[in-house]
């Protein structure tokens, strides 16, 4: 890519992202360079994080910093797990997790402790959400205050997020008639605009 305005689509895998540096880096399945994403053009796909080791489609550039993702077109969550698996969701089967999603906010998380709460609008309980289904989710952080989509399951210790999906991503998806199964507040819908 020598033209510094031909635009090429790549897949790889995120190497790292930080969301509180703004950026991260994609290693191609072509190989070469790794390839600068800035938080700002996932934001525009609707996430503000996303996971290491997560399967990713980019629209991309090569400028004089070197290669730079212009668009993010798809993310899949990595294929296998980092770590121990979470003793909570092994026991389920894919039909167990055919639950609704349900609109809600996270309360707070800490990725160092390795857990956070959120709570489904209009509900007072705390739904639990651990590292590991927010990495499975293809994400990789939290803010207090964010909004976001999840299958909540009855846990071993109570109520917990068997999965996480960003905002944005969950009300495009219902655009296209492929999200929500209940009908999503519209207060919420339009805190998320």
């Amino acid at each position: 890519m020598s033209d510094n305005n031909l635009e090429k689509t790549v897949a790889g895998q995120v190497k790292w992202f930080d969301p509180a540096r703004g950026f991260g880096f994609v290693v191609s399945d072509e190989g070469g360079p790794d390839i600068l994403l800035h938080a700002n053009v996932l934001r525009v796909f609707g996430q503000s994080t996303v996971a290491d080791a997560a399967n990713i489609r980019l629209t991309v550039q090569e400028t004089d910093r070197g290669i730079q993702a212009i668009e993010v077109l798809s993310i899949e969550p990595p294929l296998a797990p980092l770590g121990p698996s979470l003793e909570d969701l092994e026991h389920l089967e894919d039909a167990d997790l055919n639950v609704p999603l349900e609109p809600a906010r996270v309360k707070w998380f800490d990725k160092g402790k390795g857990f956070g709460f959120a709570n489904v609008f209009g509900k007072s309980d705390d739904i639990f959400v651990h590292v590991e289904v927010l990495r499975l989710s293809g994400l990789a952080d939290l803010m207090p205050g964010e909004a976001v989509a999840l299958r909540v399951i009855d846990g071993r210790r109570g109520r917990m997020a068997a999965q996480v999906i960003a905002w944005d991503v969950a009300a495009r998806d219902d655009d296209n008639g492929a999200g929500y199964t209940d009908e999503v507040p519209q207060q919420l819908h339009a805190d998320a605009e």
